[in-house]
């Protein structure tokens, strides 16, 4: 009977320890680490949490680039072992977590595999992720939608940022203080993106039309009155539609290296993007149920079409066959480009003009960093492709909207408004001053 008891109570002994172990290894909850590319240092922050089923699910955030979360993509968590995916990162994670739950040491895999180690944040240490001085709101655009909108203050007229594909409106954080002095700023996160609504990714959900009637949906929202917009990359989009269907509702319109061709199709060289989405739609009127009944005049125009597409496809074939192909991807398929920004693409519009008074800030030429370092010859072909298109577009903004001021910024990068702030911003300031 003594030997059972001895037993009963080391077993009661054993099941405190673990009952007081098991908090510890709780891994939902706030860390943080810091990375070390060599380069610089970026610290992360993880935010992890657990749902009624046990599932778990996170964001990850590189709060020394931008405030913006990344969701994981899968997550894991067992016998201390977390691992995690961030596709849109094109990143992977490995760690243990140590005894007491407080640290997670692993690698973090983004091309190069580098150590990084988290630690469990707490009140006190808690990094702060978005410390610009803003307002958050979410504002309805459409069934179900609702889009995330920053309000930085300001006075003075009401200046819209939109963004890059990909990004979200914190990507103007630094530069929006930058415009405060003078203007009223404010940045909308587009559907599929950030904190934005992220309906399902069919075209219709995601066409240019309809991301043009959110912006204006927002500007009915926020009482505003005739602003400028200033949109970066794949908002030239937004901004064409705007200017194109309803430019009696801004003063102005910005692109900022935004003037591409789904913002302007080139009516001289054509666009490769948009002439071959119409090749497209007319090869799928040739069904019998669709074919339309002047026939004769039909075939004349899907061969313009056929030798357009013909041409373009040869120029491009001619001016990258020196740039090597992608890496394979990886054996599970590698990272995948978010849906939304794939139906973004494919529900783009033809404009030909723009009807709205213009700035049309074009990084020409581009300055496209490390890109195919190693490889020269490449390098100058992509190099030589890239200027050449970049170049024709702003001839064909000076060409077809006369009234637009062009500006080139040589050796800036695609993100213009970063590379190269005091030259935008020189460049807004003078063109919102000409506007009524």
């Amino acid at each position: 009977m003594r030997s059972r008891g001895i037993v009963c109570a080391f077993f009661a002994v054993v099941l405190v320890l673990l009952s007081g172990s098991l908090p510890a290894q709780e891994i939902a909850g706030n860390w943080q680490g810091t990375l070390d590319t060599g380069k610089q240092k970026l610290r992360v922050v993880l935010q992890i949490e657990k749902a009624a089923d046990g599932s778990l699910k996170g964001r990850a955030y590189s709060i020394d680039q931008t405030p913006s979360p990344a969701d994981l993509t899968t997550i894991s968590f067992s016998n201390a072992a977390l691992k995690f995916t961030v596709d849109s990162f094109h990143a992977s994670y490995e760690g243990t977590m140590t005894g007491d739950g407080k640290t997670i040491n692993g690698t973090m895999t983004q091309g190069e595999p580098k150590p990084l180690a988290f630690e469990r944040a707490t009140t006190e240490t808690a990094w702060k992720i978005d410390p610009s001085p803003h307002t958050v709101q979410l504002i309805d655009v459409d069934k179900d939608v609702k889009l995330e909108v920053l309000d930085w203050g300001g006075t003075g007229r009401p200046l819209v940022l939109l963004t890059g594909l990909g990004n979200d409106a914190h990507v103007f954080d630094k530069f929006a203080l930058k415009l405060t002095g003078k203007y009223h700023v404010y940045g909308i996160t587009r559907r599929g993106f950030g904190a934005s609504s992220k309906p399902s990714p069919e075209t219709a959900s995601y066409a240019t039309d309809r991301m043009g009637e959110d912006v204006l949906a927002v500007l009915d929202a926020l009482h505003l009155e005739k602003p400028v917009l200033a949109g970066h990359s794949i908002a030239g989009e937004e901004l064409s539609y705007i200017g194109t269907r309803h430019p009696e509702r801004v003063a102005g319109l910005i692109y900022l290296d935004a003037g591409y061709p789904y913002a302007l199709y080139d009516e001289v060289n054509g666009a490769l993007m948009i002439d071959a989405k119409e090749l497209k739609e007319q090869l799928e009127m040739m069904a019998p149920d669709k074919m339309p009944g002047g026939q004769k005049k039909f075939f004349i125009d899907l061969q313009e079409k056929l030798d357009r597409v013909q041409k373009e496809v040869a120029f491009q074939n001619e001016a990258m066959k020196d740039v090597p192909p992608p890496p394979s991807p990886p054996s599970g398929g590698g990272p995948k480009p978010p849906a939304a920004g794939a139906a973004i693409i494919g529900g783009v519009m033809k404009f030909t003009t723009i009807k709205a008074p213009v700035l049309a800030i074009f990084a020409d030429p581009h300055d496209i960093g490390n890109m195919l370092k190693d490889n020269p010859k490449a390098r100058a072909a992509f190099v030589a492709a890239n200027n050449r298109n970049t170049e024709q577009q702003a001839v064909a903004f000076e060409r077809q909207v006369p009234s637009a001021k062009v500006v080139r910024i040589p050796d800036a990068n695609h993100y213009v408004f970063v590379s190269n702030e005091a030259d935008v911003l020189r460049e807004m300031n003078a063109f919102i001053a000409t506007l009524p």
